[in-house]
């Protein structure tokens, strides 16, 4: 019925009109909130950009090798069933909006289940595999920034047809928005591939990675969104696949690269800082995932955690991906590991993270 009101009048004459409206509508689509929000806020909507970390199975409809739309994936999901998340079962996005009672599941954006009451209340745009530096999602045949920016403004004129220009500037002004992205860049396309090193040193490839992010802020930004989460990257020489390629026999956790993390997010903390304070209106929020990450490798079992050097796939050192499928065994237990496979934590890894950053960072969005 709102829907449909929406759709037929969507320029009502007052603006507290159509907020009502909208208020309604999303309304019928929460859950019971989980966090305590302040007076008088409202959060419609969770809108996700960047990698593998939040995408919600958009590289489901790529001609992509970075897919994860196959067992052993999704292997505590509802049923069992391989969404496309690169986890055993539900990523940052969904617990995120799970938690600001909006809804249990993020969906992906290019999924063609996604209805207009889907639309409402949030979307991913991520892709895994992509990363700030254009180069990166080209390496692995996967959406780029610019791509996730054409498919955004795409989404809004979307809502306009459903609840109206005041409607959509409603939903997008009172939104959180979570980028996260960087570690693509750095562990794949500057480490491992190597094609950056002969172009830019580190400072310089962190400085290309903070402009790249920077700019895409401002985009969105430009087209309505005001409360923006942006994730510095983890402690990347730590990361089993990491370990495995430049550990050593050990495999231990490789400082340059943990280095090179460290500086990125040295840049892009007061890069973020600066745009907060520059934009009107706007909450643009640097989440650190470098400390709380690292401090779950460092003290194990205070966290209910036994295993952080290899992921639950496989052997868990190298598996990521297509190397991550059925044919590799699992191990016994994923709730005693950090990380699902070579590169991703597993749902208890997140659930511990996301638990600490809603509690760290929720309040300084509004």
């Amino acid at each position: 019925m709102h829907i449909f009101y929406m759709i037929m009048y969507p320029h009502s004459s007052t603006s507290s009109l159509t907020i009502i409206l909208v208020s309604l509508l999303l309304l019928n689509h929460h859950v019971k909130t989980k966090v305590i929000l302040p007076k008088n806020v409202s959060v419609p909507a969770v809108i996700t950009f960047g990698d593998s970390i939040v995408d919600q199975g958009a590289n489901n409809y790529l001609s992509t090798l970075i897919k994860a739309n196959f067992s052993p994936y999704g292997k505590d999901f509802e049923a069992g069933i391989s969404t496309g998340r690169f986890t055993n079962n539900k990523t940052p996005a969904d617990m995120i909006a799970d938690e600001l009672g909006i809804k249990e599941l993020l969906p992906a954006y290019l999924d063609p289940s996604v209805d207009n009451k889907e639309l409402l209340t949030g979307v991913s745009f991520a892709s895994g595999g992509s990363g700030y530096d254009p180069q990166t999602p080209k390496l692995v045949s996967v959406l780029s920034f610019d791509d996730q920016l054409k498919q955004f403004k795409e989404y809004i004129e979307k809502l306009k047809i459903i609840v109206g220009e005041e409607g959509t500037q409603y939903i997008l002004a009172n939104s959180l928005f979570l980028v996260v992205a960087g570690s693509d860049d750095l562990a794949n396309t500057y480490f491992t591939i190597g094609i950056r090193r002969l172009q830019y040193d580190i400072p310089s490839y962190a400085d290309l990675m903070v402009s790249s992010g920077s700019s895409f802020i401002q985009e969105i930004y430009k087209l309505g969104a005001r409360r923006i989460g942006v994730f510095g990257a983890p402690p990347l020489g730590c990361l089993p696949s990491q370990r495995t390629l430049g550990g050593g026999g050990l495999r231990l956790c490789v400082e340059a690269y943990n280095q090179a993390a460290q500086l990125y997010n040295s840049k892009l903390q007061p890069q973020i800082e600066y745009l907060n304070s520059t934009l009107a209106q706007s909450r643009i929020v640097y989440i650190d995932i470098y400390n709380p990450l690292l401090s779950i490798i460092e003290n194990p079992q205070q966290y209910g955690i036994e295993v952080v050097d290899r992921g639950c796939c496989g052997t868990g050192n190298v598996e990521v991906a297509i190397l991550c499928n059925k044919l590799a065994p699992t191990c016994p237990d994923d709730s005693k590991y950090l990380f699902w496979d070579s590169y991703h934590p597993t749902d208890k890894g997140y659930s511990i993270l996301i638990n600490q950053v809603v509690g760290k960072y929720l309040n300084d969005f509004f």
